[in-house]
C-alpha cells in the first residue's frame, strides 16, 4: 500500500535518465519542458487522458501511440479486458499518429496476435508490450525520414473499450458459463471478478465451463471444484480468494469450510 516508481521510471533513473512527473499537462511548465526537449517524437502508451493540442504538436513528429487493439477496434481505456469479454480470437497492437480524438489517428503499423484459450488481462498485456515494443522500434526510422504512409482508419467497424467499472467484476449467475469463464479471465490480475458466498465477498480467479443444471448461482458439487449452475451450463471454480484471505485453491477452500451442495451465491 506503498506508492511505488513505474518500471519506466525506475530503469530510467538506472540509467541516469531524467524524469518529469507534472501534475497536468496543461500546466505551462509542463509543455515548456516539452517544447525545450526538442523531441523528435513523444511516444506515449498507457496513458489515460486525451493530451491537449498543444502537447501533440510539441515534437517535431508529433505524438505517436502504442493502442493495445487493431483499431479501429476497441478505442479508449481497456482494450485487452473489452476483447477478452467479447469472446474474441484475436486481438494486436496499433502504432498511431494522435490526433485531437480518442484513438482515432492514422495508423503506421499493425501486428495482430492470437488470443490463446489460457489468456488473461495480465499474459495479453505482457505480450502485447513486447509486440508494441517491437513494432515502434520497427515504425519509428521511417517516421523520421519521411517514408513513413499513416493509413487513416476505417470509418466502419469502431468500438469503443470503456474502462472496467467495479460493478461490472459482479458474476451474474443467470449469464451463460462462457461469458463468467471470459470475466475472470478478463479481470485477472486485476480487479479480480467478484462473487458473494454464504455473504461474504469472494474473488473467482481460475474457473472453466463445465456441464451442470440448476437454478442460477446454485453449488452443484464441493469437491476438488465448485461447480456453480448458470443461465447456461455451469463455471467449475478452481482458485479464489476469500473476503480477507490470501489466493487459494478451491480443494484447499473447502478443507478449511464446508460448503453444501444447493448452497446459492449472489
Amino acid at each position: 500500500m506503498r506508492s511505488t516508481p513505474s518500471p519506466v521510471k525506475t530503469l530510467a533513473q538506472r540509467r541516469g535518465l531524467e524524469v518529469f512527473q507534472p501534475a497536468t499537462l496543461r500546466a505551462p511548465e509542463a509543455l515548456g519542458r516539452l517544447r525545450d526537449a526538442r523531441a523528435d517524437a513523444m511516444v506515449v502508451a498507457a496513458y489515460g487522458l486525451l493530451l491537449p493540442p498543444e502537447v501533440l504538436g510539441a515534437a517535431a513528429h508529433g505524438a505517436i501511440n502504442i493502442h493495445a487493439s487493431l483499431l479501429p477496434r476497441w478505442r479508449g481505456a481497456a482494450p485487452i479486458q473489452r476483447a477478452l469479454l467479447a469472446g474474441e480470437r484475436e486481438t494486436g497492437v496499433s502504432i498511431m499518429q494522435m490526433d485531437a480524438g480518442l484513438d482515432t489517428g492514422p495508423v503506421f503499423a499493425q501486428r495482430r496476435l492470437p488470443i490463446e484459450a489460457d489468456d488473461d488481462a495480465g499474459t495479453l498485456h505482457d505480450k502485447l508490450a513486447e509486440l508494441g515494443a517491437e513494432a515502434l522500434v520497427e515504425v519509428l526510422p521511417s517516421i523520421a525520414n519521411g517514408t513513413a504512409r499513416p493509413t487513416p482508419q476505417a470509418a466502419d467497424g469502431a468500438t469503443y473499450a470503456r474502462k472496467v467499472e467495479k460493478p461490472e467484476t459482479q458474476l451474474r449467475w443467470e449469464r451463460p458459463a462462457a461469458e463468467l469463464e471470459r470475466a475472470v479471465r478478463a479481470f485477472r490480475p486485476s480487479p479480480g471478478a467478484q462473487a458473494q458466498l454464504a455473504d461474504q465477498p469472494t474473488k473467482i480467479w481460475r474457473a472453466r465451463v463445465a456441464q451442470g443444471d440448476g437454478a442460477p448461482g446454485t453449488v452443484l458439487e464441493s469437491a476438488q471444484v465448485l461447480l456453480v449452475a448458470c443461465g447456461r451450463d455451469a463455471l467449475a471454480i478452481t482458485e479464489l480468494q476469500p473476503a480477507g484471505g490470501r489466493r487459494m485453491s478451491v480443494g484447499e477452500f473447502l478443507r478449511g469450510r464446508r460448503v453444501a451442495p444447493g448452497t446459492r451465491l449472489a
